[in-house]
């Protein structure tokens, strides 16, 4: 993942699914549900048993890590990063450490995934708990593994991945609690901004392999730390007003679908005129008490 491309795929795919999970956040809000309701797959699949409850948010998860472990070990075309002990070396050393560590990583985020899909496809209910527990183990991982990851890196990756470790621990730090307190919109509202200021910071970093000025990031000048620091808390707010910006589209769509689906009791309907006459003699005698009293 030590690349433009590398940071790309997770920071894109976290964005996309940060930006699902505000949408559905934000009508759930507004129609006043107790539950989230995820997107079933379409309706041809679901006649396959273990796909007939799956929702798309479990097929992603298992997608795009896949992509990505895939990218690791081949990418770009031509290497083959599979290995992990030289077995050429009579020391027998471990190589492509970072490497093993993203695919690692990705792992566990595919894990979350297959949890999602048996419990969703073979429990009476959505095992809500559950799904929380293997998505809030795969923020664990990543953090732990991001310790790990920042040895023998210059200062300035070093602060980059640091201030990365924050929003993750906060965001699986939320999951912990929804496992034992689910279906509580204040929680709803902090993960989706913990998962867009994640995702934005991590579109932050591709930024570095390619500044805005042309000018590489300096990893000895204070300067650029500082900012470094000042655009991270420049992300806290974006973030919120990322999902603001979602609430509010999402409002106009309410809106203006409820003001299609409503009920036909509400609308003008003409009598029928081929009514049998029974049905006409009894509307006339409800008119005329009223005709009486004006």
């Amino acid at each position: 993942m030590g690349t433009l491309e590398g940071h790309l795929l997770p920071g894109v795919g976290l964005l996309l699914f940060s930006f699902y999970y505000s949408a559905l956040t934000s009508l759930a809000l507004l129609r006043e549900q107790k539950v989230l309701k995820h997107p079933l797959l379409p309706g041809k699949l679901r006649g396959h048993r273990l796909s007939r409850q799956v929702s798309y948010e479990a097929v992603v998860k298992v997608l795009v890590p896949t992509c990505g472990i895939i990218g690791e070990y081949f990418y770009p075309l031509g290497v083959n990063r599979v290995q992990m002990i030289d077995w050429k070396d009579p020391r027998r050393p471990f190589v492509f450490k970072d490497n093993w560590q993203h695919v690692t990583m990705f792992g566990f985020f595919i894990l979350s995934g297959v949890v999602d899909m048996v419990s969703q496809a073979h429990l009476g209910r959505w095992g809500v708990k559950l799904e929380r527990a293997a998505e809030a183990l795969a923020f664990y991982v990543l953090i732990m593994l991001m310790v790990t990851h920042i040895e023998n890196k210059s200062s300035l990756e070093i602060r980059v991945h640091l201030l990365l470790m924050i929003p993750s621990f906060f965001l699986a730090l939320v999951l912990t609690v929804e496992v034992w307190v689910p279906n509580h919109p204040p929680i709803w509202i902090l993960k989706c901004w913990l998962g867009l200021v994640l995702s934005s910071w991590m579109l932050q970093i591709c930024e570095m392999y390619i500044p805005l000025t042309g000018q590489p990031w300096r990893a000895d000048d204070p300067m650029d730390h500082a900012f470094l620091t000042i655009f991270f808390c420049w992300h806290l707010v974006l973030a919120a007003a990322l999902f603001l910006a979602t609430y509010g589209l999402c409002s106009l769509w309410h809106s203006h679908y409820s003001s299609w689906t409503k009920t036909p009791g509400a609308r003008y309907q003409r009598c029928p005129m081929e009514s049998s006459g029974e049905e006409l003699e009894k509307l006339k005698a409800e008119a005329l008490p009223q005709d009486e009293v004006v």
